[in-house]
């Protein structure tokens, strides 16, 4: 099962593997953008052509805890040399969550022609292909961004509220100590704000890894995700599901999967997530 093709997805158009960019490294209508946890894996090697747009500084707003505006995305891209007919391919560390991050953030902003290369930067990196250190420039493009748009794919503590109030699902798809409360964190990492532990009432603990083959960071399958989902925690491709991890980065690795390669239609990303519900006054939560 390792050609895409062969997995079952359904928007399987979604993926490309790491043949493929390596075989269109030389095609000027796509741009190859690296996005990870670590800011110092892109100048230590990547791969030719790579741009790198970083979460922290380039797709969030400096000031007030959100993302760039119309305006700010435009610059990003037009810098990139990103044009409306660009196709972009992400890639990062960890399995590629940061990568599904920066692709999320995208569809803010209605960027729907961007694609994920499988296995991330631990597939291209196992298979020996070249990296460099050389940073690429580009003829600046004249992209024009729509308006944002938070409707369709992001979710705010409001609307998350109401879902628990309406017994709709959320997925939780942190560690399963974060989820119990007997951590604020994920382990090895510091704690980062939320004054109290435990996971919204109702939620699904279905950590984000376990949509991925550890050893080449590659997607599992079709079947094996509906075994993981459906059978398992008995989600529906009809359900209006909301997901969330600590700061909506890891869950949107999960509204990845099941938007795109299982075909849910309903799925949205609370990117306030833990860090924000842990801190809020009265609501309600569970360990």
């Amino acid at each position: 099962m390792n050609d895409i093709s062969s997995r079952g997805y359904v928007k399987q158009e979604v993926l490309v593997s790491t043949d493929w960019v390596d075989n269109n490294l030389k095609n000027e209508n796509i741009r190859i953008v690296e996005s990870n946890e670590d800011p110092l894996l892109y100048p230590s090697g990547h791969i030719p052509g790579a741009v790198q747009i970083d979460w922290t500084t380039d797709l969030n707003d400096q000031l007030i805890r959100d993302y760039l505006q119309k305006g700010g995305f435009e610059k990003l891209l037009r810098k990139n040399g990103i044009g409306k007919d660009t196709t972009v391919i992400f890639y990062g560390d960890k399995n590629n969550w940061w990568a599904c991050y920066a692709f999320w953030v995208f569809q803010l902003f209605g960027f729907t022609n961007a694609r994920v290369m499988d296995g991330g930067r631990l597939k291209w990196e196992k298979e020996g292909r070249v990296l460099t250190k050389d940073v690429p420039t580009y003829k600046e493009s004249d992209y024009i961004a729509p308006e944002r748009d938070d409707g369709t794919v992001r979710a705010f503590r409001d609307e998350v509220l109401n879902h628990v109030k309406a017994g709709l699902p959320l997925v939780d798809v942190r560690s399963p100590q974060e989820f119990s409360g007997e951590r604020l964190h994920m382990p090895e990492y510091p704690n980062e704000g939320a004054l109290r532990g435990g996971h919204i009432p109702g939620a699904l603990n279905v950590p984000w890894a376990t949509a991925i083959n550890p050893e080449d960071g590659t997607f599992k399958n079709a079947e094996e995700l509906k075994d993981i989902y459906e059978n398992k925690q008995h989600l529906q491709s009809k359900d209006d599901i909301i997901a969330y991890c600590r700061i909506g980065e890891r869950s949107s690795h999960t509204w990845f999967v099941l938007t795109y390669l299982l075909g849910y239609k309903n799925v949205k990303n609370y990117d306030g997530s833990w860090t924000e519900w842990g801190n809020l006054v009265g609501v309600p939560i569970e360990k």
